[in-house]
């Protein structure tokens, strides 16, 4: 294997990096002068910009994540532009899109959606893309966060199905047919103890839910019943642990909790309600 494989390895290793050898190859990829498939053992050292690729490095070296590195992360079907201001989606986030389609099997369906805390946008534009003749509202309080859903709209062309707002959930007025979010729900305590690739690298505003990271799951309760219209639907993401805590809190908030959904590592990750 080439040196400075060997050598970059290694120093992956000594900060503890899980699956080293995935990381190298993706900063290779995107370090290349060409668009072949990078194969370690086989590697023409000719064929990469090394100088980007030891800029790549370096960074990873220092905990940042490989996707805000590359500025990219792919969820559910496609890619989406990422930067330090909007959470890295992630695979569990997808049994929110799953659930969606579970409920309207009619793909067809006019849907009015709400995604409250879009973030990078990857919720909504996914769910534009399976729901052709949805109409989306994405909204979210972070003006830069917008800002990375605005470039997501145009990769992806949907600027005529999703309309972006800044704006806080209790100040909107219309009514929706689905709802859905991943607000953020992690304790000040849990941010504070997280990873370096989270903690320096991932907007707190996007993940704590106050001091025992509830916050959200309580404002959603008080108010999301006048957001939706009859036979809506409410699909959210909680964090590890929070599922009895979230029930209690939306006892008396006018949904019904249909389902509990785990995620792969049986964590109790999704929850789904539909109006009373």
């Amino acid at each position: 294997m080439n040196n400075l494989i060997e050598e970059s390895l290694k120093k992956l290793k000594q900060k503890n990096i899980n699956n080293p050898e995935l990381d190298i190859r993706i900063l290779l990829k995107y370090a290349s002068k060409k668009k072949n498939e990078i194969v370690l053992s086989n590697l023409n050292i000719d064929n990469i910009d090394i100088v980007k690729f030891k800029s790549y490095l370096q960074k990873r070296i220092n905990r940042q994540p490989i996707a805000k590195i590359i500025n990219n992360k792919s969820f559910w079907k496609n890619d989406f532009y990422v930067n330090n201001y909007v959470l890295d989606p992630r695979p569990e986030t997808e049994l929110i899109i799953e659930e969606a389609l579970k409920i309207y099997r009619n793909k067809n369906l006019k849907l009015k959606i709400l995604d409250i805390g879009t973030g990078s946008g990857c919720i909504a534009i996914s769910l534009a893309k399976e729901f052709k003749n949805a109409s989306i509202t994405a909204i979210d309080i972070s003006k830069e966060a917008l800002e990375v859903a605005e470039i997501n709209l145009k990769i992806h062309n949907c600027d005529n199905q999703i309309q972006l707002k800044m704006i806080d959930f209790k100040n909107i007025s219309s009514k929706f047919d689905l709802i859905v979010s991943n607000p953020p729900y992690l304790t000040n305590e849990q941010f504070n103890n997280a990873d370096p690739e989270v903690k320096n690298f991932e907007p707190k505003l996007a993940l704590v839910g106050g001091d025992d990271g509830l916050k959200f799951f309580r404002e959603y309760s008080n108010n999301l019943k006048n957001l939706m219209n009859k036979n809506a639907h409410f699909i959210c993401e909680i964090g590890n642990k929070q599922k009895q805590d979230c029930k209690e809190i939306f006892e008396n908030s006018g949904l019904y909790l249909n389902k509990i959904i785990n995620d792969l590592q049986g964590i109790e990750r999704i929850l789904s309600f539909s109006k009373i």
